[in-house]
């Protein structure tokens, strides 16, 4: 048994049920708000403040900033409890999102995206942690990917009401901002009342760890980053301006890739059991090298649609690079390692949005080209990745 099982079975079984049932209830607060703020953000902010290219890649940059900043965590951990922490930023999250449709110029959506963000890089970096903690690692790529499908099903419930309270209802922004996020305010309280504070495991180290056994999944987290800004910033905005997609629209496009997530997410997470991570991750990266590079060239509203679908069911292989870790890392690095992963992730997302904002101006299928580039290099230190890792087995020495 792995020194990681062993310390895995401190926790009892009723311990194993609870938390696992905090993290559904986590998995279910965070998209609430989040999957709003996402859905309605290209077209309030075109609308409400006549962002163009470079206003958009602009503010996704201020909204990268705290998960560049994401390895503060650590030190605020030495004085507030992991759990509470999450919930914290889970609130931050929230009046974020709630705040955000009474600021509709450029200065109040950077400062209201900017409180949003701190919440929600926050929450994601401890709930990582968590994860890997409080899962038994045998099961927990497919239990990451019943999470996965559970926050699918709850933004399934959040693009479904957007598109009734655009098409049907006619509500505002403002109401709409409202009433997500104040579902997701009183979950949180819920979840603060209801739980107590759950021992860890193991006992985290509570500074800044960088290890050199680390250095490919430093890597694949790196470039997972910079990808996912591609899909995040310039994918969704391309069909708003080139394709026109209403807020309606939008909501029901976000819908059917969380239907695609809520029905094989899980699957996926024990495709990658039976598998591999090694073999899950090519898989990822072939696909993404050519979504991208038919972005660039895609001229059918509809065509682009189903490239958008079949882009987002591909991140949902990216359980592998957690598990990866999870299966290599000392169970003491967790939290450590999970803020300064984030952290990683996100340097070419803080620099991405702004820079490829300018060139989106005069070239937007340069964009995705450099896009597809990324997901080639992702594919070359996938290759890396042993067969069967595990503590004594990180990487191959030689590439093959």
């Amino acid at each position: 048994m792995s020194q990681f099982s062993e310390q895995s079975l401190e926790l009892t079984l009723e311990q194993q049920r609870r938390t696992y049932k905090l993290l559904i209830l986590m998995a279910i607060a965070m998209p609430l708000a989040f999957s709003s703020w996402m859905t309605l953000l290209n077209n309030f902010t075109i609308e409400a403040a006549q962002f163009d290219g470079q206003d958009i890649g602009l503010l996704q940059s201020i909204r990268e900033i705290p998960g560049f900043l994401a390895f503060t965590a650590i030190f605020i951990l030495a004085f507030l409890h992991e759990q509470r922490f999450a919930l914290i930023s889970l609130f931050l999250l929230a009046v974020g999102v709630i705040a955000t449709p009474f600021f509709p110029t450029t200065a109040g959506l950077l400062v209201t995206t900017f409180i949003m963000s701190v919440g929600f890089h926050y929450f994601e970096t401890l709930n990582q942690s968590l994860k890997w903690q409080w899962l038994p690692k045998q099961s927990a790529a497919q239990q990451m990917g019943k999470l996965m499908a559970i926050g699918s099903l709850c933004s399934l419930a959040v693009y479904g009401f957007i598109w009734a309270a655009d098409n049907l209802l006619e509500l505002t922004y403002k109401q709409m901002y409202l009433f997500t996020g104040g579902a997701s305010l009183l979950l949180i309280a819920y979840m603060f009342l209801a739980f107590p504070k759950f021992k860890a495991p193991v006992e985290q180290h509570n500074k800044i760890i960088v290890r050199k056994k680390y250095w490919l999944y430093y890597s694949l987290t790196f470039m997972s980053g910079a990808r996912r800004q591609i899909f995040v910033v310039f994918a969704g905005f391309m069909m708003v301006e080139k394709f026109g997609y209403d807020v309606g629209d939008i909501a029901l496009l976000y819908l059917i890739n969380h239907l695609f997530n809520f029905f094989f997410a899980e699957k996926i997470g024990r495709w990658i059991g039976r598998v591999g991570e090694r073999n899950a991750l090519c898989v990822e990266y072939i696909g993404l090298a050519l979504v991208f590079t038919s972005y660039a060239f895609v001229e059918n509203r509809y065509h682009a649609a189903g490239l958008y679908i079949i882009d987002h069911l591909f991140f949902a292989m990216a359980i592998a690079i957690k598990t990866y870790f999870q299966k290599i890392a000392d169970p003491k690095d967790m939290a450590a390692t999970s803020a300064v992963s984030f952290t990683i992730n996100h340097i070419a997302a803080v620099i991405i949005p702004v820079t490829f904002g300018a060139l989106w101006l005069v070239s937007p299928a340069s964009v995705f080209l450099i896009g597809a580039c990324m997901a080639i290099i992702s594919l070359i230190l996938s290759r890396f990745i042993p067969r069967h890792p595990s503590q004594s087995n990180r990487t191959f020495s030689v590439y093959k």
